[in-house]
């Protein structure tokens, strides 16, 4: 895969490989703002804005009938580090997507009739995905008990629901204008376009909007936990649920790697340790999955399960424990590990079939440190060893957050 890339004057960075098995190009935006960016007391901003991206920009009232009419999809999403938008185009309409992409970096058509639309769709999306779903509060209740400063204590949608519908226009006008810079954001395209192709449109159509005087992020450091933290709810659910967390490394970090293998070890697959033994053995979940955040601040190693009938959560979190505690006092056998390596490899081949993915991995990649890193990938997690994996289990599985959520009794 060639990467090339090209920095406007404004600050835009943009990565481009050509893909000419395809007919289509794929346009993928990531602004460097997400979730830990926002005022504590004013929460779900950027996934506001993943909506009001689509409200219409200063030229363009309407930003998907154009795209649709030029045979184009688009989508996007937000977490707590990053926003990230993307289209495909079939190649010949490609200045399409340059258009409208611009267009609304450039400015948005803030009015109040926009921002009530929106707002009501996040609010309703918060009811239906937080407070009337089972478990949906979940993240609500374990990212505060596992950060106490670091603005990873709230989920993307917001820690509160009065946050959003207590927004005004004046802040989201004030948030757009700091954030969503050329200065701010790196484009990747790939697909059936050329290079200088790609530079052309983007000197055209992004070259000409101003740089934005971003705030430099200065985020509280999470302070390393020293004590175990507990809660225990009851909520009108199915059954009761597990739910522990350890604090884990950013995504940049070496050991990374060594906790992405741990969390396959232990829930990837029919054959996977959790799975195994406490599900198919044991009985004692009736599911359980094992997961990183891959956060670009520290992060989680996060696992959850639902308990089997007659089962107590004490006796699942005793179980886990143990698993645990296998992988700190002993050695992952090499074919296990090895097989865990091989299923990464293919899926991350397979991941570079598809020019779309590579155009959100090349972004990604970029804003991280170089797009060229995506290609080192597996070779970074070939290299982890089964000593590794035992040096960072001992070093992480202590001191968990665990959450008891109990079935309500009538």
């Amino acid at each position: 895969m060639k990467i090339n890339r090209h920095k406007l004057g404004n600050g835009l960075r943009i990565v481009h490989t050509e893909v000419k098995s395809t007919q289509m190009v794929a346009i993928n935006l990531v602004y460097n703002v997400g979730a830990r960016d926002e005022n504590p007391n004013h929460t779900g901003f950027a996934h506001l804005f993943e909506h009001l991206m689509f409200g219409g920009s200063t030229h363009i009232p309407d930003f998907d009938t154009p795209l649709q009419r030029a045979g184009g999809e688009n989508n996007a999403w937000t977490n707590n580090d990053i926003t990230n938008y993307y289209l495909t185009v079939p190649a010949q309409n490609v200045e399409t997507g340059f258009w409208l992409e611009s267009d609304r970096m450039l400015g948005l058509h803030f009015s109040q009739k926009s921002l009530n639309v929106q707002r009501d769709v996040v609010m309703e999306e918060f009811k239906q995905r937080c407070l009337n779903q089972p478990y949906g509060d979940v993240s609500h209740l374990m990212r505060p008990l596992a950060y106490k400063v670091h603005p990873y204590q709230w989920p993307t949608i917001g820690k509160d629901l009065s946050h959003i519908a207590n927004a005004t226009l004046p802040e989201v006008r004030s948030f757009f204008y700091q954030y969503y810079a050329p200065n701010n954001a790196i484009i990747a395209v790939t697909g059936n376009i050329s290079f200088e192709k790609t530079v052309e449109l983007a000197e055209k159509w992004f070259g000409p909007i101003p740089r934005r005087r971003v705030p430099r992020r200065n985020l509280i450091h999470e302070p390393e936990q020293q004590e175990e933290r507990r809660m225990s709810v009851e909520r009108n659910v199915p059954v009761d649920a597990l739910y522990m967390a350890y604090h884990m490394c950013n995504r940049l970090h070496p050991d990374y790697y060594a906790f992405d293998i741990l969390s396959d070890i232990l829930s990837n697959g029919s054959s996977s340790r959790l799975v195994q033994h406490l599900v198919k053995e044991k009985q004692l979940f009736t599911s359980i999955d094992c997961y990183i955040s891959g956060s670009m601040d520290a992060g989680l190693f996060q696992i959850a399960g639902k308990m089997a009938p007659g089962i107590s959560l004490e006796q699942g979190e005793a179980a886990v424990r143990e698993e645990l505690n296998t992988l700190c006092n002993s050695i992952v056998n090499p074919h296990e590990l090895e097989k865990v390596k091989n299923k990464f490899e293919s899926e991350h081949i397979f991941g570079l079939i598809s020019y779309l993915n590579v155009a959100t991995n090349l972004a990604y990649f970029e804003l991280c440190g170089k797009a060229e890193d995506l290609l080192d990938e597996v070779a970074r997690y070939r290299s982890v060893t089964p000593d590794q994996l035992k040096y960072v289990s001992v070093a992480a599985f202590k001191n968990p957050c665990v959450l008891y959520y109990k079935h309500q009794q009538p």
